[in-house]
């Protein structure tokens, strides 16, 4: 979760928001912690890798667990190129598409090499986010430039906030994660429960106080137009000479997530394709490295495609309208979760589908449009494929 979206979703959900920002994110905040138990409860249940792409078939149905996969690969994708665009904007501003495209190919020839993130290099990549994010803490709230007015959300729009809380959920992928580990870890009944929640609850205090010093510092005419907001807050506040490091700090973090990012979205399209629910040419995997290398490439392909097609803005609304599904769906299914199976009050998984559904229905109309479409689209390759292969759906 520390990565792309800490570095980047200020500026584009202040374009919308506006004074809203901090409210568009306790929007957001709240949303996710429901979907993240939810998550967490089902992976309980179902200790084995997949996420909502099994929750969904086990409690909903194949059809359900094929848009839950589909909506993760759809928004997933977007996100890999939302991530990339970050890359550029950090660290190359000039040349951002250039750079975004250049990033995306070094990451796919990482993944076919085989080469995976490790718990060591994750440590690492941890320690260069948050390290990048303590300068700009510190750089904005020991400045004269901090104002406390700024944070006064007066005037916002109720539907902007929610728009710019659609978008903010970039911010929070990655929760999720440690639900789709379930055949990895030890006691998963007892330690993703716990660790889900824990991981989230540190990841908003985070972006709490990020959110805020940087509301406080930037002028909102000034973020609402930029993609690498946090140089902002140091320009503000006169580090500008840290710019530099903090740079350097995005592009590792996104470049981190990019890289096990991109690896899972692969290995979704590579699961779904062995069901029939995506072309078998995905089911291809090199039998030396073990690694999908159709599924790899395809991703890379999809995700340079959206990289010089769209704004880094509106590759964050496509994202939100496939992820923002898939945790309908994984809230819809722990709503099928019987008594002795429920953590949490019922009333969770309820409040976390109500506000996935809200989201979804205020984003950018043309990125819910085009989402929906790519989304249905799934469906009819769905359906081709079955009773070219096997028959009548099931």
């Amino acid at each position: 979760m520390i990565g792309a979206g800490v570095f980047t979703v200020w500026g584009p959900a202040a374009a919308i928001a506006g004074p809203g920002l901090l409210p568009a994110l306790l929007v957001a905040g709240l949303v996710a912690t429901a979907n993240a138990l939810s998550s967490a409860q089902l992976a309980a249940c179902h200790p084995e890798s997949g996420g909502t792409y099994v929750y969904a078939r086990e409690r909903l149905g194949p059809a359900a667990g094929h848009l839950a996969g589909w909506g993760f690969v759809v928004g997933k994708t977007a996100s890999c190129a939302a991530m990339a665009l970050a890359a550029g904007a950090y660290l190359w501003p000039g040349q951002a598409r250039a750079t975004a495209v250049i990033v995306i190919a070094a990451v796919v020839v990482v993944n076919l090499l085989g080469i995976t993130r490790t718990v060591a290099v994750t440590r690492v990549l941890l320690v260069v986010s948050t390290s990048a994010l303590a300068f700009v803490i510190a750089a904005g709230a020991s400045s004269g430039q901090f104002t406390v007015a700024r944070l006064d959300p007066a005037g916002a729009a109720p539907l902007e906030v929610l728009r710019a809380a659609g978008l903010m959920f970039f911010a929070f992928a990655g929760y999720a994660r440690l639900a789709t580990l379930g055949e990895e870890v030890i006691d998963p009944r007892r330690t993703i429960p716990r660790a889900v929640p824990l991981a989230l609850g540190l990841v908003l205090l985070l972006y709490a106080v990020v959110g805020v010093v940087t509301v406080g510092v930037v002028p909102m005419e000034a973020l609402s137009t930029t993609d690498a907001p946090l140089t902002e807050v140091l320009d503000q506040a006169g580090w500008d000479g840290l710019r530099p490091l903090v740079r350097l700090g995005a592009g590792i973090a996104v470049l981190g997530v990019l890289l096990s990012l991109l690896a899972g979205v692969s290995r979704t399209a590579l699961a779904m394709a062995r069901r029939s629910e995506l072309p078998s040419v995905l089911t291809r995997v090199d039998d030396r490295r073990g690694t999908p290398w159709t599924a790899q490439l395809a991703v890379g392909v999809a995700a340079a495609v959206l990289v010089t097609a769209l704004a880094l803005r509106s590759a964050l609304a496509v994202s939100g309208v496939g992820v923002l599904v898939y945790y309908a769906l994984t809230n819809a299914a722990a709503l099928r979760l019987g008594p002795s199976e429920r953590r949490w009050p019922r009333w969770v998984a309820v409040g976390g589908l109500g506000g996935c559904c809200v989201l979804v229905i205020t984003l950018p109309t043309g990125a819910l449009v085009g989402g929906l479409i790519v989304l249905a689209s799934g469906a009819v390759v769905r359906v081709l494929q079955h009773r070219y292969r096997t028959g009548p759906l099931p």
